[in-house]
C-alpha cells in the first residue's frame, strides 16, 4: 500500500477527517474528533498506528513483526504497523477494524447520526 492508497482509505469512511495537531507531517484521521490512524505519510518505512482490541493486538505482534506496540501511544490498545512488508488486504482491515472499534466507543446519538446517509 502506498502512501496515497493509505490517506484515501482512511478519508473513505464516514466522517472521517484528516488532521495536524502535532505537526504538519503528522496525519491523525479522526471521525467525531476521535483518533483512528495516526501516520507521517513521507515516512521511511511507511508506519501507520491504529487502535486495536487488546486480545487481538498480542496475536497480531506474534504473528507479525512489522507490527509494534504502538509508538508513543497505550502499548495495550495501540500498533504500530510498518505498512509495505504486509499485504495490502490486512492493512485495510487492520485500518477498518480502528475505525470501528473508535465508532462503537463513541456516544449513541453520534453513532447514530453517523448511520444515516
Amino acid at each position: 500500500m502506498e502512501p496515497g492508497e493509505l490517506k484515501k482509505f482512511c478519508l473513505s469512511f464516514n466522517a472521517a477527517v484528516e488532521e495536524f495537531p502535532f505537526n504538519p507531517t503528522t496525519s491523525v484521521f479522526k471521525v467525531c474528533g476521535k483518533v483512528f490512524a495516526l501516520t507521517d505519510l513521507d515516512g521511511e518505512p511507511l508506519t501507520v498506528s491504529l487502535k486495536c482490541d487488546p486480545d487481538e493486538a498480542v496475536g497480531l505482534r506474534a504473528a507479525h513483526p512489522e507490527i509494534i506496540p504502538g509508538y508513543h501511544l497505550n502499548k495495550r490498545h495501540w500498533n504500530t504497523v510498518t505498512v509495505g512488508p504486509l499485504p495490502g488486504r490486512l492493512v485495510r482491515e487492520l485500518i477498518e477494524d480502528s475505525y470501528d472499534l473508535v465508532v462503537a466507543g463513541l456516544p449513541k446519538a453520534e453513532r447514530l447520526r453517523l448511520d444515516r446517509p
